[in-house]
């Protein structure tokens, strides 16, 4: 089954174009690594995903439902705002810099959109914070504020807040780039984890043996195009593509 499938996107800011014919699916039980040079439209795809932002046109359709789709006059043709809202309940963000409630402690991040958009009961929404907060190893954390955690933590309660909604697709844009190379490491194993229960995901990473290691299948985009999608191996190992190749030599010890 695909849970998201994006045909022909393209994306622009003013004179400059983002994205430029841009086609990705993803399977239910897939990971799929976005990787590529800044600047490249990554994190402008996800945006566009998950509707921060609006396609110029192409077609995105999730979980079987049509998000957009190309319009005849050149301009994507959205779904109703009631439709678009339903839509994006299929999905969960994992931004870069954790986005959490300051005012509310952990739990009551975890809690919030379970009670404000899924209309949960208080005790419901406590008892899966709760279950999720146990998965990413923030039990003890429960009622801290996010100033009183580290980098990495505050990232797992932003994990934990995104799954709480129950996401047939949970995107992650960059998940590690604010934090150090010690604080990496744990949300990397919150990731692997979530990949070892088959849930589906999109990340947005430069971290490569993660990318390598976790990923089912990995997209290198640059300039604004899919330069190659293909298995871990074909990416990695295998490929001849010079631009490829010189991206990645950048990683290599």
């Amino acid at each position: 089954m695909k849970i998201l499938e994006a045909n022909h996107l393209v994306k622009s800011f003013g004179s400059l174009e983002v994205l430029k014919d841009i086609s990705i699916e993803v399977k239910k039980g897939e990971v799929l690594a976005i990787i590529g040079p800044s600047g490249s439209g990554k994190s402008t795809l996800l945006r566009c995903i998950t509707q921060l932002e609006d396609v110029d046109n192409g077609e995105i359709v999730i979980c079987g439902e049509t998000l957009c789709a190309k319009g005849e006059n050149g301009k994507a043709q959205y779904a109703s705002k009631q439709q678009r809202r339903k839509i994006g309940l299929h999905l969960g963000l994992v931004f870069q810099n954790f986005n959490l409630f300051p005012h509310l402690s952990v739990i009551q991040n975890v809690m919030n959109p379970q009670t404000e958009v899924l209309k949960k009961s208080k005790d419901e929404a406590e008892k899966h914070a709760k279950e999720l907060l146990a998965k990413v190893g923030l039990t003890e954390k429960e009622n801290a504020y996010p100033c009183e955690l580290s980098g990495g933590q505050q990232q797992r309660v932003s994990i934990a807040r995104a799954m709480a909604m129950n996401p047939d697709l949970l995107l992650f844009d960059e998940p590690t780039s604010a934090l150090d190379p010690e604080l990496t490491g744990e949300i990397l194993k919150v990731i692997k984890g979530l990949a070892k229960l088959k849930t589906t995901m999109v990340i947005v990473t430069h971290e490569m043996s993660f990318a390598k290691n976790v990923a089912d299948r990995v997209v290198f985009m640059d300039n604004g195009y899919i330069i190659a999608d293909g298995t871990p191996s074909e990416i990695f190992d295998n490929t001849d593509n010079t631009r490829i190749r010189e991206f990645l030599a950048k990683f290599d010890d």
